[in-house]
């Protein structure tokens, strides 16, 4: 579970909040760490298997810990290994809280394990249907009474597709107003949940997506098959068993003062944070490293420690058993874990079984090898690519065998024409921004290039019908495919706990010709879902797109929904139909000006206005000084020039912008913007690699460096003045625009 929090005591901090969210829904970059540790990565052939005791499993931790590579990923860190019933080592590095200088103790120093939550409400499931009380195979209903929703398919939600991330539902992912300060404030799981219930949207059990919902449902089946509140039930029947006295689903005064400072990348600290509903059964567990430990040597012994039995041995098999597949080098989940990391070349082994963890400043990894009779809990103050770093060392150090390359049968590749039944548009399940573009043929006749906006482009070499390595790391990518045609891909990158769509075939319009420059991004919004997809419609491609049209296919496009608050009534959006996103506009930051009553929704929006509102939302990522060289022709106002700038080099514009002889580009930017045009920067939003050309960007403005300096010598630059780089500021004007721009 992903939650994005900042202090929202003012404005000025929501709006950096929300800024910072639209980036990084437009980016991707909060993808960053994991792709940098997966691509990273890769598998000896030779490598030669450490026996795993507490000696070797103490030395490999300080090793790896002190590593100058794993340092910046981590403020504080608690790690627990257990192997045949006994703990080997369990140890704390870093800091709880570093202004403090307190230490991390393994013991005491509790964490927000995020998802890892998962796996113990499924645990408590499982005791429920042990005792004959809960069928995975019956309609969730029959447990939870009284929500309203959608199911158009002729088969039932189960409480195994809520267990194993299938049930079809829609996307309902926290949202803004579910993190907040204040700690009195209380709204039940049963209230949450009827007030945000998804209907179904694909056919239960048909794919996998990674579902907050789903185990909120499975923590309210707790909680009325047992007849006792979901954290009383804990307690009782996990916690308390094992003696596991430093967790809870609740964060009271006794886990605030236990509770590691949570850090962003920055090691900045973040603030204290609460989550709604409370309890969170999909993600609100506090815990230290030593009591999670507790919990692995019962799963690990057939459920059972010290003689507290709390899951019976069957159950325990089941729970390790993986219960979907795109491919068998590609598991899904079981019920209460998912595959761990791809290795390349080796794929993600069934043999292994893990859990993975996120909420803002907080990550954790719980993984367990029962064939090996070993499990593994890592957790740390600081989101990032620590576990993945941690995960892959360790297996290629004790367990090489589960990283060996597949030896795969021969195999002839498929000929291009064949392979274009993957061509088109993929959005990720989850987080519909997430946009993949396969296509068959180019240079590789006998393989697909894919391409996203984080990473670009790659080859996919075919391995087997519907099995590829991705040529950058050696990692899978598979595809499954159904009758009707309906076309779901898994790749190891962007997200790889779940399925990405691929889109419908574009019925085009009928005043949009194929040959037209911008059919390509009309046709593929459209075949995304994002407009229209119905033969003989018509586009209008030539009409001037207003200001509400603008805002609101933006922040539609990012995935945002309207903002909940309702506008001042002597505003002039008040009772329009975009009101909520125009509102959101303002509450972000997206739209300022003089007069914050008047937006004039219905006026066509001018091309500088809306680069504006785009860079707004990025300038928290991309320092605009990266874009200072690049050069304008035409008439682009003083105000708006960073953004153009910045839209320019980004590549977020249509065939309408030409790139001069001199290098310069006129972004028509006093034009008002038709909805021809619109569609491209949309489309250019959702595939342009921003990530990668200001990562580009970064590095040549680097100076050169030709030897690396000593510490000593970093240390003495540091404290010098003149070794600062000189900064450029944006070009600006005093007069501000009309009150009436959307500037």
């Amino acid at each position: 579970m992903n939650l994005f929090y900042r202090n929202r005591t003012t404005r000025s901090t929501w709006t950096a909040l929300t800024s910072a969210m639209l980036a990084a829904v437009l980016s991707l970059s909060l993808l960053v760490p994991q792709v940098q540790a997966e691509t990273s990565s890769s598998a000896s052939d030779n490598a030669k298997p450490v026996t795993l005791n507490t000696e070797s499993a103490t030395a490999f931790l300080d090793e790896f810990f002190a590593s100058p590579e794993t340092k910046p990923h981590y403020v504080g860190a608690s790690v627990v290994m257990v192997k045949d019933g006994q703990v080997l080592t369990e140890k704390g590095y870093g800091y709880a809280d570093l202004e403090q200088k307190t230490p991390v103790d393994p013991k005491n120093t509790a964490f927000r394990v995020a998802s890892v939550s998962k796996t113990f409400t499924a645990a408590a499931i499982m005791q429920l249907v042990e005792q004959g009380k809960v069928d995975l195979k019956a309609d969730f209903q029959t447990y939870v009474k009284g929500l309203q929703f959608e199911n158009p398919f002729d088969t039932p939600v189960t409480v195994e597709h809520l267990l194993t991330h299938t049930t079809g539902f829609e996307i309902r992912d926290p949202q803004l107003e579910d993190i907040h300060t204040d700690p009195d404030k209380y709204i039940t799981m049963e209230d949450y949940a009827k007030q945000h219930m998804p209907p179904v949207v694909r056919k239960p059990g048909s794919a996998y997506m990674y579902d907050n919902f789903s185990f909120l449902l499975l923590g309210l089946i707790v909680e009325n098959v047992s007849g006792e509140p979901f954290e009383t039930y804990m307690q009782e029947h996990i916690f308390k068993p094992l003696g596991m006295n430093n967790s809870s689903f609740l964060l009271n005064e006794k886990f605030q003062k236990q509770l590691a400072t949570g850090y962003d990348a920055a090691h900045k600290p973040v603030d204290l944070y609460f989550l709604d509903p409370n309890p969170l059964p999909q993600g609100g567990m506090l815990s230290t490293a030593d009591d999670i430990g507790k919990f692995m040597i019962a799963f690990l012994n057939d459920g059972k420690k010290d003689n507290q039995q709390i899951l019976k041995p069957a159950t325990v098999k089941s729970m390790e058993q993986y219960r979907s597949s795109i491919h068998p080098l590609m598991p899904d989940t079981t019920y209460g874990f998912e595959a761990p990391f791809q290795i390349p070349g080796a794929g993600s082994s069934s043999s292994v079984i893990t859990k993975a963890g996120d909420l803002t400043g907080y990550s954790s990894y719980l993984f367990f090898i029962p064939e090996q009779n070993t499990g593994v809990f890592l957790t740390y103050n600081q989101n990032g690519a620590l576990r993945s770093m941690l995960y892959t060392a360790f297996i290629q150090h004790f367990y090489p065998q589960y990283a060996k390359p597949v030896q795969f049968k021969e195999y002839t590749p498929q000929s291009a024409e064949e392979l274009q039944r993957f061509n088109g548009l993929y959005a990720d399940l989850r987080i519909s921004t997430i946009i993949s573009k396969l296509q068959a043929g180019g240079e590789t006749p006998n393989a697909l290039s894919i391409s996203d906006p984080f990473i670009g482009e790659r080859k996919l070499i075919q391995l087997e019908d519907n099995l590829f390595k991705d040529e950058l790391t050696g990692q899978f990518t598979a595809f499954k495919t159904y009758e009707d045609g309906t076309t779901y891909m898994r790749e190891p990158y962007l997200n790889p706990f779940g399925y990405a769509k691929k889109g419908q075939n574009a019925a085009g319009f009928r005043d949009v010709p194929n040959s037209s420059p911008y059919a390509q991004a009309i046709h593929g919004l459209q075949s995304l879902g994002y407009l229209e997809n119905e033969a003989n419609q018509s586009f209008k491609p030539k009409t001037a797109v207003t200001r509400a049209e603008f805002i609101k296919d933006i922040l539609h496009l990012s995935g945002l929904k309207p903002s909940k608050t309702t506008p001042p009534s002597d505003t002039d959006w008040a009772d329009h139909s975009a009101a909520g996103y125009i509102q959101l506009g303002y509450e972000m930051g997206l739209i300022t000006g003089a007069d914050e009553k008047q937006f004039k929704p219905d006026q066509a929006i001018v091309r500088q206005e809306a680069a504006v509102m785009l860079w707004r939302a990025w300038q928290l990522q991309y320092a605009s000084e990266l874009f200072k060289n690049v050069k304008l022709a035409g008439h682009t106002d003083a105000w708006a020039v960073p953004a153009v700038q910045m839209m320019v080099k980004l590549g977020i514009y249509g065939p309408e912008v030409k790139i001069l002889e001199d290098g310069s580009a006129d972004f028509l930017s006093r034009k008002p913007l038709i909805r021809q045009e619109h569609a491209a920067i949309m489309y250019a939003l959702i595939t342009q690699p921003t990530d990668r050309i200001v990562a580009e960007l970064m590095d040549a403005q680097q100076p050169e460096q030709p030897q690396l300096p000593s510490a000593e010598e970093a240390a003495k630059e540091a404290e010098t003045p003149e070794s600062k780089p000189e900064t450029t500021s944006i070009p600006t004007t005093e007069s501000a625009p009309p009150a009436t721009s959307v500037q």
